[in-house]
Parts: C-alpha cells; structure tokens; sequence
C-alpha cells in the first residue's frame, strides 16, 4: 500500500490524492494579484470602445484569464521541477502537463469563438497573450528586455484585444492606453525583479537589475513610469484621453513619490497597488467622459 502524499507516476499533485486535493493544487495556481490586472485590462478596452457586447466580451476575459493561468502553471512547472529554484510546488510533472493542456484548450476554444463572434484579427490580437505566457519561462525570462515586458506587454494586448472585439476597429485612445501601461507597467516589473538581484545574479539570470545593477535599474524604472504619466497628460491635453486621466497620473505619481524612498520589497507592493488605483481612475475617466469616436 502507497503512503498518502507519496506522489506516484500518475498523480496530479505532490500533496495528496483524489479530487479534492487535485482541485485544491490547480486552484492554488490562481494568483488574484497578478491575474486580476489583464482581466480587468480586457475589460477596460471594452469599456474604452463605448457600447459593451457581452458575448465576445466574456469571452475575451476567458481568453486571456486561461493565458495568465497557462503562465504561472508553467512558471511554476520551470521554477520547480526543471530549475529546481522553488522550495515547494503543489503539482507533480504530470499535473502541470495536464493543467497546461486544460488551460491550452480552453484558450484555443475562445479564440475559435472569437473567429466566429468577430473575426481573424480579434485572434489575431489575443494568441501573442498566450504565446507570452507558456514562453515566459524559461525562454523570454532570461533576457533583461523580455523578461521586463512579458507581463506588461500581456496587458497592453489584453486592452487592444478587449476593444477590438468590441469596436472590430484599433483607434489611437486603444492603442495610447495600451503603450502607456506597458510602459507603467514595465517600470514597476523592474523595481520587483531588484528584490531577486542577489539570487538572479548568482545564478546568472539577466534581469534589468543583474544587467545595470540596482541603482541605475531604480533610475530606468522612475524613468520609464515618469515617462508613461507624461504621456497621460500629454495624451489628455491633446483631447485624445478625457482630460480627468490628469487625475490617474497625478495618483499614481503619488504612490511612486514614497515608494521611491522604500526598499523593493514596499516598493513593488505600493507601485502594483497604485496602479490599480491609476487603472481604476481611468475606467471612471473613461466612463463619465467617453471618447470611442476619437481617434
């Protein structure tokens, strides 16, 4: 007789057996912190189209929520089973295979229903979401520049996608929406990958920080958020963000005024915080002064 919490050839997961442990390991590969941006970013681009459709809406966010779950299971397939950098993990090899392959399935079941809803384009724009998530690791993650913006790039294709199905059309309000939380977002990546300077470096994994060294990694990241909040403003002076996206940029601005000063640790938390409250401004922006027709 196996001993309970023995993983054998066939197990899902390391931690035991049966259902219930299977659906506790493969819900434990849900991260809301860092899946509930590219939902809330597909939505956000519907929003930024005006009328709303559900339909291709829904599935849109089904889309790109089986890509970010694609991501951390195989993340956490590399990280433990392949580079052996991770203390613990809940699934065995085979559970992550099988959990890349449900996640895949359903991912390629919402493109044909984009085909279908929309058309080719709207594929067009969501397949790269899942490209970047399964070749996260351990291809992009080792280069200083893919490994900063897979994330950040995830989201801006995550608002294009959400406002193409929608609007079946990409205007310069998508696409400025787009770059400047791909640059936003890549600022604040930097700052979290200088938490793991020490360890990337020793084992030789090229982060921006490994790259540069910390202290001019902090100046590209201040630099590259600086540069996405000018934007804003730039981009609502000119009438093509609602001029209250001022607003969005000044709170954000804020948040990185004292996360300047914390270590990265507080730092990324205070910056992936303030940029929920830099998303949410927008989407109030974006509601009460549409501007689909713009651009």
């Amino acid at each position: 007789m196996r001993q309970r919490g023995i993983p054998t050839a066939m197990s899902l997961t390391r931690g035991g057996r049966g259902l219930e442990a299977s659906a506790r390991a493969y819900l434990s590969q849900v991260h809301p912190v860092f899946m509930l941006p590219p939902v809330a970013a597909s939505l956000f681009g519907g929003v930024l189209a005006g009328e709303f459709a559900p339909g291709p809406g829904a599935v849109h966010v089904v889309a790109i929520f089986a890509a970010v779950y694609t991501a951390h299971v195989k993340d956490g397939y590399v990280d433990f089973h392949v580079r052996g950098e991770d203390d613990e993990h809940p699934l065995t090899v085979r559970g992550c295979r099988v959990g890349l392959a449900g996640s895949t399935l359903v991912f390629v079941g919402c493109c044909l229903l984009l085909f279908l809803l929309v058309d080719p384009l709207a594929v067009a724009l969501t397949l790269p979401t899942w490209l970047i998530a399964y070749y996260h690791a351990p291809q992009l993650d080792t280069n200083p520049i893919t490994a900063t913006t897979g994330y950040p790039l995830g989201i801006a294709l995550a608002i294009l996608g959400g406002f193409y199905v929608q609007a079946t059309t990409i205007t310069a309000v998508a696409l400025g929406f787009s770059l400047v939380f791909l640059t936003l977002l890549s600022g604040i990546k930097v700052i979290d990958d200088t938490q793991d300077y020490a360890y990337d470096r020793s084992i030789r994994k090229r982060t921006v920080a490994v790259a540069l060294g910390p202290t001019r990694a902090y100046d590209v990241a201040y630099g590259l958020m600086l540069t996405a909040l000018f934007a804003v403003v730039a981009l609502a002076v000119a009438r093509v963000f609602p001029p209250t996206a001022v607003l969005a940029a000044l709170a954000f601005a804020a948040v990185a005024a004292v996360a300047r000063r914390a270590n990265p640790e507080v730092a990324t938390m205070l910056l992936v915080r303030g940029s929920y409250v830099f998303l949410a401004v927008l989407v109030a922006a974006v509601w009460f002064e549409p501007l689909s027709g713009v651009g």
